[in-house]
């Protein structure tokens, strides 16, 4: 117990310092180590398999509504990505350039990826001639660089994984109903693989992707009250095409400029997981994204038949989950913290007792609940109490969520409910005018999140200048 407690006294508490609380676990739980580059980090084999579990789940989805991974290259010549020009000015304080290669000064600047637009677009330029060359719904896994100032690991680093979706559509209603429809598949991932939920909306004109007519989000809430985008996707209408002069012969074999989106997610959703589930005691993982969902620990281990059986029960339990057996010599204290430590949602202690008994003890990570099982049901109990966890995950987030979003219909009511009761979503009202939107940031403190899917009318008014009301904006601090 000793060494139990000495693991947990090394994370501070989320209470005490909610900023060092998240530090410590993502190194405590060996996800990241930091580099000499600054602002770049190393994503150690366990945050890696986390990523891997999410990117496999995502693919998935991606392939079933029928798109194509491809590789785009890293570098972007300047006189590439300067040819949209509200793109590149939304990027240029965060791109990072190559002058030289290797002695040689490069006779021009090549861009190190923010984001592969640019180079999608002409790609469609030199393969789009027909109506019958479209869709075309491609996807890439890969890393891009942005020259943040302040970093964080996962929540924003100047290298980082993500997904890239890249569509172009024959009309405008194809490419929006692409845009939401992806927009529809990061938010049931959220729900179904993370036990996060979310808020799915439109970002303001202000607010919206550098070069696009319209993003989309959806936005989660922490622990601590502050809001994360969680995914965000795009639609282009045709202006990246004209500026690339993407044409395709329509099938009245006129010319027309095709329509396009983008959408991403990125491993800050390893950050998100961490601030949503996470506790003193150290992550807690959903099972569909863990590592490990399974860790058999042999109690006494030392006595004859107790190793044996614990192989056995291992070779049992991979046919229904990712299993690990901690056979090492460590004490079964340390052991117990390790996994609270790293999240691993069920544990299985098993000794020469149980064996007597021809049965196991397991312990739920996310309640620490213990259960005596026969070892004849363990195919048919892990399951349920893998999804029971899941359940219960997405349960507290959502109340918690529910309990830290507050409607109010003034600026001075915005300005009270977040000083009595701290960080959260702010429901209000806007008319539509970004001088209001500043406003409200500049008086309360809050940013818009987006403009949710689903409205309701808190007043007629906007919470900020009195005049009608357009729509219901979620607001609040973000990460």
């Amino acid at each position: 117990m000793a060494d139990t407690k000495k693991m947990v006294d090394e994370i501070t508490s989320m209470e005490e310092d909610f900023a060092q609380w998240y530090t410590d676990i993502v190194r405590k739980a060996e996800l990241i180590s930091y580099t000499s580059v600054k602002g770049c980090m190393v994503i150690r084999p366990y945050g890696y398999a986390i990523w891997e579990n999410m990117q496999k789940i995502l693919d998935t989805a991606f392939k079933k509504t029928g798109h194509e991974n491809v590789c785009m290259p890293m570098f972007i010549p300047e006189s590439l990505l300067q040819k949209e020009k509200d793109h590149v000015e939304g990027f240029a304080p965060e791109v990072a350039w190559i002058t030289h290669g290797g002695n040689e000064k490069l006779e021009e600047r090549l861009c190190v990826r923010p984001t592969s637009e640019t180079l999608f677009c002409e790609h469609y330029a030199n393969i789009i001639q027909s109506y019958r060359d479209l869709p075309k719904l491609y996807n890439q896994w890969v890393s891009v660089v942005r020259w943040e100032k302040t970093t964080r690991p996962f929540l924003r680093s100047r290298e980082f994984l993500w997904q890239e979706g890249h569509t172009i559509h024959a009309t405008a209603k194809e490419a929006i109903e692409e845009t939401e429809r992806m927009l529809h598949v990061y938010a049931d991932f959220c729900r179904d693989a993370l036990a996060i939920p979310v808020v799915e909306g439109r970002k303001t004109e202000s607010d919206k992707f550098a070069g696009a007519e319209a993003t989309y989000a959806i936005e989660a809430l922490m622990h601590d009250g502050k809001a994360l985008q969680a995914g965000t996707s795009h639609y282009f209408g045709d202006g990246f095409a004209r500026a690339f002069d993407i044409q395709f012969a329509d099938k009245e074999n006129k010319k027309a400029y095709p329509h396009q989106t983008s959408w991403g997610v990125t491993t800050r959703l390893i950050g998100a997981v961490i601030m949503t589930h996470g506790d003193n005691n150290g992550l807690v993982l959903p099972p569909a994204i863990a590592p490990v969902q399974v860790v058999i620990l042999p109690i006494a281990a030392h006595k004859p038949g107790v190793l044996e059986k614990a192989n056995e029960l291992k070779e049992k339990i991979a046919e229904i989950a990712r299993v690990k057996l901690d056979d090492s010599e460590q004490s079964a204290g340390w052991k117990f913290a390790e996994y609270e430590m790293k999240g691993v949602p069920l544990r299985l202690e098993i000794g020469p007792r149980d064996i007597e008994n021809n049965s196991c003890v397991l312990v739920r990570r996310d309640n620490r609940e213990k259960q005596v099982v026969s070892l004849d049901k363990l195919n048919e109990v892990i399951p349920q109490l893998l999804q029971e966890i899941h359940d219960s995950l997405y349960q507290k987030a959502l109340e918690n969520r529910a309990n830290r979003t507050y409607p109010c219909t003034s600026l001075e009511e915005i300005v009270q409910v977040l000083s009595e009761k701290g960080d959260g979503f702010i429901e209000a009202m806007w008319c539509g005018e970004e001088a209001c939107e500043d406003k409200v940031k500049e008086v309360t403190g809050v940013s818009s999140r987006c403009i949710p899917f689903e409205q309701k009318t808190l007043s007629d008014t906007c919470v900020c200048c009195g005049k009608p009301a357009k729509h219901l904006v979620y607001w609040g601090k973000a990460y």
